[in-house]
């Protein structure tokens, strides 16, 4: 079937027309101005946070900025070199083929291209450009559970590295016979929290357990929390007199000991009962500090969290966003991943575990900014 690169052209034009509109190029400009104005101030680094969190948040800026200018210039140059060949193939048959081959492979770059960028502006939220924490526990079905756990942390981690972001393990704790009971780790990337945020939920894991000397199908379950990382610009004070901390001793993988010392932390806070344990750090005082700021994340979350039903109630909106189950991993009798919310499935199992997630989190993300316009 002949391509129509001029209708190809014509949607990619109005997709990146719609990208534009919703990037706010005027604001964006208008907000770089502002943050290097910041940037120059005198007395900038006599306060090192506020000065990093300036200087972060204008790296973000300009790299938007960046990529839509040059998302546009090459719809621009797609849309002449499309010219070219329409005038080369009039005089020069041969030459105006290779213009239309080089022009179809084009066109299909600046579409994944768009696609990419699409998803990128709907991240839109408060908190969507934060770093993200991510907790894993296991739920109902026993060892095999705590397994399946085990296996999503791996699968957001090697999602985390096929992308270039850098990640850090904060806190695991061990099962008794195989995975883990839980586990809470960062993933540090610009949107990290907007992006991963629609992984939040429960997941089901359906297999031959290698765990059950019948070789039964064996049901599990376990839940992913997702919360953006707190930035010492927030104000999230937590008075010592709301605050219990307790002190043991770090253990790996079958409680073996990694620390003489009382290195660990456990911090909960009182008034909520949140809890929070970190033994990544190697003294009292580094997990002690690892600690309080994802509390504050968790608290920060729940301010969040609380200020949304608020409007909801308000708005008369009492649907569940958020199904118990928002995702099955099936490996037996056949092999299929499947997104409850958007229907978005995939054969290969194998590689959804090794991180191949983008298009689920793809699909997410749409999902999202259609129920939220509703």
């Amino acid at each position: 079937m002949a391509i129509d690169y001029q209708q190809e052209l014509d949607r990619l034009r109005r997709t990146f027309d719609q990208i534009e509109a919703v990037s706010d190029v005027p604001a964006l400009k208008n907000t770089i101005a502002e943050l290097t104005e910041k940037s120059t101030a005198p007395d900038l680094w006599d306060d090192p946070d506020a000065a990093q969190a300036v200087t972060s948040k204008l790296s973000h800026a300009q790299s938007r900025l960046e990529r839509v200018e040059k998302m546009g210039e090459r719809v621009v140059d797609a849309e002449t070199l499309y010219e070219m060949a329409v005038e080369e193939s009039e005089s020069d048959l041969e030459s105006g083929k290779e213009l239309y081959a080089e022009l179809e492979a084009e066109i299909a770059k600046i579409s994944k291209d768009l696609s990419d960028m699409e998803i990128k502006t709907l991240l839109s939220g408060e908190y969507d450009d934060r770093d993200a924490v991510i907790t894993i526990r296991s739920g109902a079905g026993g060892v095999d559970a705590a397994d399946f756990a085990q296996m999503l942390q791996r699968m957001y981690l090697r999602w985390a590295e096929r992308h270039g972001y850098k990640s850090k393990v904060m806190d695991t704790s061990y099962a008794e016979e195989a995975g883990i009971k839980s586990t809470t780790f960062e993933v540090n990337a610009p949107y990290a929290y907007g992006t991963l945020s629609v992984e939040a939920g429960t997941h089901r894991l359906v297999r031959i357990s290698p765990f059950d000397n019948q070789g039964r199908r064996q049901t599990s379950f376990a839940a992913v929390e997702v919360i953006p990382l707190i930035e010492t610009t927030d104000s999230i004070e937590i008075p010592e007199s709301e605050l219990r901390v307790d002190v043991f001793r770090s253990s790996g993988p079958g409680g073996q000991s990694v620390n003489t010392t009382d290195s660990a932390v456990r911090m909960t806070h009182i008034p909520t009962g949140i809890t929070v344990s970190m033994q990544d750090e190697k003294s009292q005082i580094q997990n002690r500090a690892a600690a309080l700021r994802v509390l504050q994340s968790k608290l920060l979350q729940r301010r969040h969290e609380e200020e949304q039903a608020k409007k909801k109630e308000l708005a008369g909106d009492v649907k569940a966003s958020w199904g118990d189950q928002m995702r099955s991993y099936v490996l037996h009798p056949y092999q299929m991943v499947k997104d409850l919310r958007t229907g978005h499935e995939v054969g290969n199992t194998d590689a959804v575990f090794d991180g191949d997630l983008d298009g689920f989190i793809d699909a997410g993300i749409r999902w999202r900014q259609a129920g939220e316009a509703e």
